[in-house]
């Protein structure tokens, strides 16, 4: 076994690796950037080099910078984590010369499978039923339109050296295909330093489901169950389960199968991912192979018990496999959501800045597990797990030149429903402030009843928010029971302002009973009345909620109890109540007395500026290109310009029709939100 370890990679990923290898016994050595010298994954490592400036092509993907560190410190393997350098064979070739172990597959199954094009073309030799699509280059964006007509709308554009979502488009005409050319080649470019696209046909709805594997050097390979990865957006994926509520075991077992044996024909070793695309009748289509370590493997370990990590370090150091497919057990549910940094208010654009506050949920580890790592029995009754890997801290900074993906948040149940209901609470709890982020959208979708059935396809974002996120407008039953427990609170607060007035005397002095609550729309009249253990909360229609919890002024978490039933709020303080967060609604709250609620909805609506006529800037970022001048008119739809933001490329386009009166902004500009990039009439 080595003793020292280097992780060729940053932020979550580098942190989760560091955890492994502590556990091992192994010496980490992290390297960084500029912009990463704080980092979590530096602060972490035993050791950490520096290798360059911020941007990742000057840096985490210059191979020579890497290997430079590797040498500096001893390392005798090198973990890539995924994305950067985890599928460049180059890389692989590079420390096999060097002496040094890949914690990966061997060059030639990287070569293989880790290209997109080659991979499809060893399945179809294989036998193996893919998508319709052309795997050859393409040389130019009048190519990419001419194979799309052949191959018929509407198509993916996708990096052949690609993942995470970096360098792929859907295009439904020639001119979406034109334009998503161009962008993936050169956010493929950026990302991984190879910009070849191939395009295929893309499956209308389809479910993206993948399949685990471990493979060995001594000719052993095992899937560990699938993983359903349905829930995309921009081909990027947001939510993750394990297993998947729509295969049966059989389904599951084919998969598995032709996974493994695909893997083998390749002479494949350590953890890999098959990943296909499943029809509404249960036929699956091979659609890719993942030649490392993918981004929501947590959720395999929790439903089999087995570290990943350790098992890819273990199989490059030589050792076989002592895990056989019969020893594989798929316990409970696990479920993994991204957290993002970008505003789902904004069309989930890059956010970047400071962490003001980050206060993830507390994590709790699941059981109970065997000596050797896998499940003993089924987990008890009330068994539940929280997991989140992150790469970041409260005061660190999210920076422009990396992917946002700042935590992946895991829950685990013994069954589907107690795993959702476990990651309400746990997104209810995790506490971000600072910079734009995904939450209250993770929460809608956790909500949502396509999720909770079961039935959603990689069209289900597209599908059920085709205008964006404004928010969640909350049931009536779900605005009482925060009505009940900021009343509850409110009357927790008023006690405390009237003992440090000096008010109350001996605690003996009453606050008032009769409130009026209202939020979203709704105009609640209550009464409260608090005893020691909480409070009975009174509704005009005689109905009645009981509140308790432990909050106090001041708290920003709320974590209370409405009818024994968990309510978890994010708590600020407004003029007159509070600003509260929950299930992803973001909604001012206002706890008034009767004769305050009587003069407020006398008080006029404030009304916003008008910014219809003017292209403001959705995220801090660069402006790549102007595509329009001062005097030009513009159509609706039309591209205005592009700016770029953590490794991609967004078009901005005209809401409506109108002549540009005023371009404040050049190529080759950084903007911060809301500048005003151009203004029309």
């Amino acid at each position: 076994m080595f003793k020292k370890i280097l992780i060729a990679n940053r932020g979550e990923i580098a942190c989760r690796v560091i955890k492994t290898a502590r556990k091992m016994g192994l010496t980490s050595v992290a390297i960084y950037s500029d912009a990463d010298a704080q980092a979590l994954h530096v602060q972490m490592a035993d050791e950490a080099i520096h290798i360059g400036p911020p941007p990742a092509n000057q840096s985490y993907i210059v191979i020579d910078k890497v290997m430079a560190a590797i040498k500096q410190s001893g390392a005798e393997a090198v973990h890539p984590g995924y994305g950067f350098l985890s599928e460049n064979s180059k890389f692989a070739e590079a420390l096999e010369a060097a002496g040094v172990a890949f914690v990966g597959p061997p060059v030639g199954a990287i070569e293989k499978m880790g290209d997109k094009i080659t991979s499809k073309k060893i399945a179809q030799e294989a036998g193996v039923s893919t998508v319709p699509g052309y795997m050859g280059l393409i040389a130019d964006a009048d190519e990419a339109v001419k194979i799309s007509n052949e191959v018929g709308y509407p198509v993916m554009l996708k990096a052949s050296a690609g993942g995470g979502g970096k360098g792929m488009r859907i295009a439904w005409n020639d001119e979406e295909a034109r334009e998503g050319f161009q962008s993936s080649k050169n956010e493929a470019a950026n990302s991984f330093g190879d910009d070849r696209i191939f395009i295929e046909k893309f499956v209308t709805q389809p479910r993206h489901i993948e399949i685990q594997v471990l493979c060995d050097a001594h000719g052993n390979g095992i899937y560990l169950g699938e993983r359903e990865c349905s829930i995309q957006r921009r081909n990027q994926k947001v939510v993750e389960e394990a297993p998947s509520p729509f295969l049966d075991e059989a389904t599951r077992k084919a998969m598995g199968e032709q996974a493994v044996a695909l893997a083998q024909a390749v002479g494949y070793t350590s953890a890999g991912t098959v990943e296909f695309i499943v029809d509404g009748d249960k036929n699956f289509y091979f659609l890719e192979m993942n030649t490392r370590l993918q981004v929501e493997h947590p959720v395999t370990e929790l439903i089999t018990g087995v570290d990943l990590v350790e098992q890819m370090i273990r199989v490059a150091s030589g050792e076989p496999l002592t895990i056989k497919q019969s020893d594989v057990k798929l316990n409970g549910w696990s479920i993994e959501n991204r957290l993002y940094a970008e505003d789902p208010y904004r069309g989930f654009l890059p956010s970047i800045g400071r962490l003001t506050r980050y206060r993830p949920p507390q994590e709790v580890a699941a059981g109970p597990l065997s000596d050797n790592g896998k499940w003993a029995d089924d987990a008890p009754t009330g068994a539940m797990a929280v997991r989140n890997d992150t790469g970041v801290y409260e005061g660190g900074e999210i920076s422009m030149y990396y992917d946002p993906m700042i935590a992946k948040l895991c829950t685990w149940a013994p069954t589907r429903a107690e795993a959702i209901e476990q990651m309400r609470v746990a997104l209810d709890s995790f506490e971000v402030e600072g910079i734009g982020h995904n939450l209250p959208f993770l929460s809608a979708v956790m909500d949502h009843p396509i999720f909770i059935e079961g039935s959603m396809t990689t069209a289900f974002i597209e599908e059920q928010y085709p205008d964006g996120f404004d928010g969640v407008e909350l049931a009536e039953v779900d605005l009482r029971r925060i009505a009940a427990a900021t009343a509850a609170m409110h009357r927790v607060g008023e006690i405390r302002r009237a003992r440090v007035s000096g008010r109350m005397d001996n605690h003996e002095r009453k606050v008032g009973s009769h409130w009026n609550v209202a939020l979203q729309g709704h105009s609640f009249d209550v009464v409260v009345e608090a005893d020691h253990d909480g409070a009975t909360v009174h509704f005009e229609d005689d109905s009645a909620l009981r509140v308790s919890g432990d909050w106090t002024p001041g708290d920003q978490l709320a974590s209370m109890r409405v009818n024994d039933a968990p309510l978890v709020m994010k708590v600020g303080k407004i003029s007159g109540g509070f600003r509260i967060r929950t299930r992803g609604a973001d909604l001012p709250v206002h706890v008034r007395s009767p004769r305050q609620a009587e003069l407020a909805r006398l008080m006029p609506v404030k009304v916003a500026p008008d910014t219809s006529k003017m292209l403001l800037c959705p995220m801090p970022g660069l402006i790549v290109k102007l595509d329009v001048a001062v005097g030009d008119e513009v159509q609706e739809g039309q591209a205005l310009c592009t700016i770029e933001a953590m490794k991609m490329e967004n078009i901005l386009r005209a809401e409506k029709k109108g002549i540009v009166t005023k371009v404040n902004a050049a190529a080759g500009d950084s903007l911060a939100v809301d500048d005003v990039i151009m203004e029309f009439e």
